[in-house]
């Protein structure tokens, strides 16, 4: 059994034999299914469905699954992916002046912990310029003047689109998206928000938490959208507080929640384990 295998995504409405044409394209062209889970939503109908096969023996080229597979879909109205397990996927980060998420995912990346590539760092201050010379990676530094966000989103964009990324990731970085650059980037975008959402949005998160004597605080990683900490959720995490903790208790706390849900949220995104339908998810772990 080879190392190498490929990652099938369906999204489709739930119908009959749906995993059963799914197992039986992987066998008629000789596979191995190694792993297979999926979900219907039973109040709107969705199926969503994540398969992994082994490509060794399998009669199709790897680069020609896609069309294989493309009649089977075209009969049952499905959205589907096809990701190859041996590419590594380009993740572009960008960060402010808070490198605590920035510096696990890069102690990470260099530990072979997450199987990613890290082509550029891009912030919007120089704080961050120290690390990305530590782990050798390229930095650019574009600051967002008064009345130019519009330009270094353009700069943003380039940097990201020069270097072909297959996702980007927000380190902490404090800067509201615009809808067209989301539009623009044209691939998946991975917020770290610093509270459990959908509670305390915006600014402060842990400030808001501390003025409510809330027990629990928590951290959010979700896809960004046009709407402000409103896209899908992929992973989430709490610690309990009590009422001796400061405000810089709550924040100290809750950058150790940060980094660690951010981290599960790239990992889950980059094996193919989260698929979105609507406002929603469905994370296959």
């Amino acid at each position: 059994m080879s190392n190498r295998t490929a990652i099938l995504l369906i999204t489709c409405q739930d119908q009959k034999g749906l995993v059963a044409r799914v197992s039986g394209f992987i066998h008629d062209f000789g596979g191995n299914i190694l792993d297979s889970d999926h979900h219907t939503d039973r109040e709107t109908g969705d199926f969503l469905m994540r398969t992994v096969f082994d490509l060794e023996g399998f009669q199709v080229p790897a680069e020609e699954i896609e069309t294989a597979f493309r009649p089977i879909a075209k009969v049952h109205d499905m959205n589907f992916q096809i990701h190859i397990s041996d590419r590594k996927p380009n993740v572009g980060i960008l960060v402010s002046q808070y490198d605590h998420c920035l510096v696990d995912v890069l102690q990470r990346f260099r530990r072979g912990e997450l199987a990613i590539e890290i082509p550029v760092i891009i912030s919007n201050h120089q704080t961050a310029e120290w690390w990305a010379r530590a782990f050798e990676i390229p930095f650019q530094y574009f600051p967002v003047q008064p009345g130019e966000k519009a330009k270094q989103e353009r700069q943003v964009l380039d940097s990201l689109h020069s270097v072909g990324v297959d996702l980007v990731v927000l380190a902490r970085y404090m800067q509201i998206l615009t809808e067209t650059f989301l539009q623009q980037v044209g691939c998946p975008v991975i917020n770290i928000h610093h509270s459990f959402l959908p509670a305390f949005v915006g600014a402060k998160p842990y400030h808001q938490a501390y003025d409510r004597g809330v027990k629990i605080i928590g951290a959010t990683a979700h896809y960004a959208t046009a709407e402000l900490d409103e896209g899908p959720i992929i992973e989430q995490d709490v610690v309990r507080v009590g009422h001796r903790d400061t405000v810089q208790d709550l924040i100290r706390k809750g950058r150790d929640l940060e980094v660690m849900v951010f981290a599960r949220a790239i990992r889950l995104h980059i094996e193919r384990r989260v698929l979105v339908y609507g406002r929603k998810t469905v994370v296959f772990d």
